[in-house]
């Protein structure tokens, strides 16, 4: 098969013909319909995140057609989703919790494992999704992180229906985020870089849009912070009221600069961060999303075109998800 390939030593993803999975016990075969290009793949590409496997198909927004390994919740030619969680023990003391997002054991798609910069993917059958049919492949793609870890965020900050929400950063999580907000009543105030991202936060219905270092006009319920960057968190904890919660929406940050306690995070004002996600969180997201009728407008590139892609997030020149087409 043809894959986008990852060696430490290299500057670039080379596309290369390597072979095809093997179906082992447990795992599904899919031939690779779509696959969304996430920020944290390109921590995983430029070395911010420690190389882990080498040499590395990354990936981990796919969207396949089961053509191996099917199982009763994923037949024979039917859709499929897989996400960054790939795996989990399910016997630690997190995943007996219901955290098997906190897993001590954990399997991350594109990253210790091979993902879905490929025209096929071997995936553990039980961590992957049923899809609808009826809907295009690279629609799907960038709700299997997104959507899922944007939904996440809003669940971690303790969001509640017709709240005051905060949206630091307005990339591929958030614009999808936004829908989710709209759908329960919220209000959106959004501070962001790049005029580019503030015309499409304000076509997607924010009630206030400015640019990364203004603050929002009133005074904050709940804060996402999307940008990789420990002073956006200091500024999405400048605008909560007292009792608000910041969620950090990253699996990478600089270096969190100095601030005032008394002033900023007094009142029992608090900060979260966001780790992962887990299969209910992407059940509850999936069917969520179909029932809104979420159809996010993405950028796609032809997998020979994989470093493209990756400097298109990089660089935040698409207007909306980027989504490689096998």
């Amino acid at each position: 098969m043809k894959a986008a390939v990852l060696r430490a030593s290299a500057t670039a993803l080379s596309i290369e013909e390597v072979s095809r999975p093997q179906v082992t016990p447990g795992h599904t075969l899919l031939r690779v319909l779509a696959c969304g290009v996430c920020r944290t793949d390109l921590h995983i590409f430029e070395h911010d995140l420690p190389t882990l496997r080498d040499p590395l198909i990354p990936g981990h927004q796919i969207v396949g057609e089961v053509v191996d390994g099917a199982t009763a919740e994923l037949p024979l030619g039917s859709r499929a989703g897989v996400s960054w969680i790939g795996g989990a023990d399910l016997t630690c003391p997190f995943c007996h919790r219901g955290e098997e997002n906190l897993c001590d054991n954990p399997t991350f798609t594109g990253y210790t494992v091979d993902g879905g910069y490929a025209e096929y993917a071997l995936v553990r059958s039980d961590f992957a999704f049923p899809l609808p049919s009826g809907i295009d492949p690279q629609f799907l793609a960038p709700l299997l992180c997104a959507g899922i870890i944007g939904f996440r965020s809003l669940r971690v900050a303790g969001t509640q229906p017709g709240e005051r929400v905060g949206l630091f950063g307005f990339g591929a999580s958030a614009s999808l985020a936004i829908e989710v907000l709209h759908h329960w009543g919220c209000e959106v105030y959004v501070s962001t870089r790049g005029e580019q991202h503030r015309a499409q936060a304000q076509q997607l219905g924010a009630t206030w849009v400015g640019g990364e270092s203004d603050l929002p006009p009133v005074a904050l319920d709940r804060a996402i912070t999307f940008a990789p960057a420990g002073a956006v968190v200091v500024s999405a904890l400048s605008s909560l009221r007292k009792g608000g919660v910041v969620a950090i929406n990253a699996i990478h940050l600089d270096q969190m600069p100095a601030f005032d306690y008394d002033k900023l995070l007094w009142g029992e004002r608090q900060i979260r961060s966001v780790a992962n996600m887990t299969r209910q969180d992407a059940r509850d997201f999936l069917a969520l999303a179909q029932e809104i009728g979420i159809r996010p407008r993405v950028r796609t590139f032809p997998l020979d075109q994989a470093n493209d892609a990756l400097q298109a997030v990089k660089h935040e020149t698409a207007d909306g998800p980027v989504v490689i087409l096998p």
